[in-house]
């Protein structure tokens, strides 16, 4: 066998092929949606997935304020941060977040961020993804296209 006839062909910037897709998150579970739309920024559905470009497409979540929480979780479940001052560790839960002023594109935000890269990579991926609260949307020009997200593993 000639091994020299199988090459490994690592995307680049040029020859990534980037699609505009639209999400309806409406009665989807918080961190199953969250976990494929991470997928789907960072390109692991495309054949030619490379881990240090972005080759993911640019995804649009509409109805993210009908996103479910299972069991407890809306009221038990803490996210902290700190602001950078003595004493400045501050607690949320997700009701707490959903109930301020663009709650859903920050809780939805905060989730798929914790499951992308803790580099620069993940940083511009999470640019590529647009929340929306309601159903409507400003990115008619991009056409995009609408995909079931439960057909995703």
């Amino acid at each position: 066998m000639d091994t020299l006839s199988y090459k490994t062909i690592s995307a680049n910037r040029e020859t990534v092929k980037k699609e505009w897709v639209v999400v309806d998150a409406t009665d989807q579970t918080l961190g199953r949606l969250c976990s494929k739309v991470a997928k789907l920024l960072r390109g692991k559905y495309k054949p030619n997935f490379t881990p240090h470009v972005d080759c993911g497409d640019n995804v649009i979540i509409i109805n993210a304020d009908k996103v479910n929480i299972t069991g407890k979780k809306w009221n038990e479940r803490i996210y902290l941060h700190y602001t950078g001052y003595p004493g400045g560790q501050r607690e949320n839960t997700p009701a707490t977040i959903m109930a301020k002023p663009n709650g859903a594109d920050r809780l939805l935000r905060r989730v798929v961020k914790g499951m992308l890269p803790k580099n620069k990579l993940g940083a511009k991926l999470l640019g590529n993804l647009y929340v929306y609260a309601g159903s409507e949307h400003k990115h008619e020009a991009q056409s995009p296209k609408a995909i079931d997200i439960n057909l995703y593993k």
